[in-house]
């Protein structure tokens, strides 16, 4: 049974940071694109970035282009999201997410939250 567990969120005030971490456990998912969603509350589901399996490919959202990066460890079987200069319109649940096609990466294809996999989200809330 896959599961992706999220952390790392909490309160930080605004221009602040955070890094979230999502670990993955009952498949090894080396060769699986992997990224994070959110969803802030009373608006719908929003991409924020993903990355393919060797991590030579990303995408970003352009409400958080040049201020997150994401990373994996493959050998940790994990997906990371550094979060800097945090605004308040970043407060949302963070959720992460894995492609269950090995070698498969397609940005616009992931763009439309096409994951086969989801975690249950772990809540950032940034303060004004």
């Amino acid at each position: 049974q896959v599961q992706l567990v999220e952390s790392g969120g909490g309160l930080v005030q605004a221009g602040g940071s955070l890094r979230l971490s999502c670990v993955a456990s009952g498949r090894t998912f080396s060769r699986s694109a992997m990224g994070w969603f959110r969803e802030a509350p009373g608006k719908e589901r929003e991409f924020v970035a993903t990355i393919n399996w060797s991590g030579g490919i990303s995408d970003y959202g352009d409400s958080v282009k040049g201020r997150f990066r994401i990373s994996r460890d493959n050998a940790k079987n994990s997906v990371y999201l550094q979060m800097n200069s945090l605004k308040p319109e970043d407060t949302a649940v963070y959720y992460c997410a894995v492609d269950g096609i090995p070698g498969h990466y397609s940005a616009t294809y992931y763009r439309g939250g096409n994951m086969s996999y989801w975690g249950k989200g772990t809540l950032v809330t940034v303060s004004s």
